[in-house]
């Protein structure tokens, strides 16, 4: 277990969150864990790793069937020019490499320079599954616990509408299909 990891289950038993963790064959995607936590119940996650124009880094959790562009999501938010970050700004920000991204990995983030969008439908889920800073096993906490270990780490998570932002990907969809 690493420090952060080892930092992040204590900060969770410090906040009286029951969470259990399954241990499982290391997967880098979505598409890859599919097979691998499909038997869990609750939220299944991804999370986006994400760099504006001006420096600022943001983590958005989402559910992990989401079809999410980036140009609406950066929209919602209020950022510009937003991108996927740099491995190197992964491991200096949050402490972890790319394929193990986590709401979790906020622990290392002090002072707190990640901003975080939380996708609201995930919150009505229990529990939530997420890495433990590794890619090789999955924690299940309920949604209330880590809107509590998102607060305790010093950062203010955005709640966002992610239905409404994948019905505007729909959209756009249909409009490019219409176009073509």
């Amino acid at each position: 277990m690493s420090t952060g990891e080892a930092a992040a289950m204590a900060l969770l038993a410090r906040l009286g969150a029951r969470w259990t963790l399954v241990e499982h064959e290391p997967v880098f995607t979505v598409r890859e864990s599919a097979h691998v936590t499909a038997h869990l119940p609750g939220a299944h996650t991804k999370n986006l790793f994400l760099r504006e124009k001006s420096g600022q880094l943001w983590l958005a959790t989402c559910l992990a069937h989401r079809r999410v562009r980036i140009r609406d999501l950066e929209r919602r938010i209020g950022a510009k020019g937003v991108s996927f970050a740099s491995a190197e700004a992964l491991r200096d920000a949050l402490g972890v490499e790319p394929g193990s991204v986590t709401p979790l990995a906020l622990v290392n983030d002090a002072p707190p320079r990640v901003r975080v969008v939380l996708d609201a439908q995930m919150l009505d889920m229990d529990p939530v599954n997420v890495h433990p800073l590794r890619n090789d096993a999955t924690v299940a906490i309920d949604a209330q616990a880590l809107r509590a270990f998102v607060a305790a780490t010093g950062h203010d998570a955005v709640e966002l509408d992610f239905d409404a932002l994948e019905a505007l990907a729909a959209e756009h969809a249909r409009g490019r299909a219409a176009a073509g």
